[in-house]
Formats: structure tokens, C-alpha cells, sequence
């Protein structure tokens, strides 16, 4: 089973170059993209095998690769790297993905067309054998559907309030966000008051 880390044979040959520093340093490849155009971007998401990375490790990161990088020298002309979190609103590019954000809606494309269509978009429910399971909307009704992994072309978390009072709620948890750091914010009430 593939992944959707590295899509195109370019950014696969830069996958096997990028791949063991990131999980070297004790993190995980999300996503890799080569991107053209006058000026070509090499496009890295990476984070912690339990979810998150901060600035400080993607800062680390950039350093190990851009060092490595202009070692190998893989990629003629110019480029920039950007090393950075998946965000988010984050792509579902691994089938282990599909487990950890079993209950939060997604959009898929596929590869191929599926019953006359190559977009999905509802809650994901896991996985199964080589299946990720998705609820869609079948003409107002829920309907269950498995698609095969290996036929997505691409897939993401759709941002929902939910889901970013979720990961705030993570940080929080983690103890990434400190809220004693924050001044208490007053409101109008509170000031007309003060004012009397």
C-alpha cells in the first residue's frame, strides 16, 4: 500500500533523501511537494509521531535538511525550502491517518472514478482492510462507503469550529498553550463599571 506523502516520481526521489533525517530526529514525513513555477519550492509538512510539532523543532528540522540537501544536491536550479506543521485543516496522506481522525469530516479526491464521481466529502469512520471508510450524504440520506487507499489522489481535514476547539483543547491539555500567560480581556460591562 502506497502513500500520498510524495505523489510524483520527483518529490518520491526527494522522499528518500528527506525521509530518514526527519524520522533520524524522532519525527514523521507528512507530506512532501516539489512546486514550479519561476521560482520551485520544496514543500515539507512534518510532525511528532503523537501529533504536533512546534517552531522551534520545524526551525531544526529545515537546518538538518537544508544541510543534507545541499549535499545530495537533488534538485537543479534554485528552490526554496519550507519545513512546516500540516496545520489544521491537514492532509490525510498516510492510511494510519484515517484511524486517528476517525469522526471528523474530510474531503477525497480519487484517482479514478467511483460511481460517476471522484469527490467525497463527509465523517470519517476508520479503517477497514485496505479501505478507509467515509459517511457521505447520499441524497439526504447517510450511507457508509468504503473507498480502497490506494485509488485517493488526495484527501484533508475540512476545518470545522469543532475541530479547532478540539486541537486547542490539545495544546491545552499537552500544556503547549499556558493561559496564565494571557491578561484576563475586559469587557464593556466590566469597564463601565470601573468608570461609576
Amino acid at each position: 500500500m502506497s502513500d500520498l506523502v510524495a505523489t510524483t516520481a520527483i518529490d518520491r526521489r526527494l522522499c528518500e533523501i528527506v525521509r530518514p533525517v526527519i524520522e533520524g530526529m524522532g519525527f514523521e514525513l507528512v507530506r512532501l511537494r516539489l512546486m514550479g513555477g519561476n521560482s520551485q519550492t520544496l514543500q515539507i509538512m512534518a510532525e511528532k509521531p503523537e501529533g504536533g510539532i512546534e517552531v522551534d523543532d520545524l526551525a531544526e528540522i529545515n537546518t538538518a535538511l537544508g544541510a543534507t540537501l545541499d549535499v545530495e544536491d537533488p534538485i537543479d536550479g534554485e528552490y526554496t525550502l519550507e519545513v512546516s506543521s500540516p496545520g489544521i485543516d491537514r492532509p490525510l496522506t498516510r492510511f494510519k491517518d484515517f484511524d486517528t481522525w476517525n469522526g471528523w469530516i474530510a474531503k477525497l479526491e480519487t484517482s479514478e472514478l467511483i460511481d460517476g464521481r471522484k469527490r467525497f466529502k463527509g465523517v470519517i469512520h476508520g479503517t477497514e482492510g485496505d479501505e478507509i471508510l467515509i459517511e457521505i450524504d447520499d441524497q439526504g440520506t447517510p450511507v457508509t462507503i468504503g473507498l480502497t487507499f490506494d485509488l485517493l489522489a488526495e484527501a484533508k481535514l475540512v476545518l470545522t469550529d469543532d475541530l479547532v476547539s478540539e486541537m486547542l483543547k490539545q495544546r491545552k491539555d499537552a500544556g503547549i498553550i499556558d493561559e496564565s500567560q494571557y491578561d484576563e480581556i475586559e469587557t464593556d460591562d466590566e469597564a463601565s463599571e470601573e468608570e461609576r
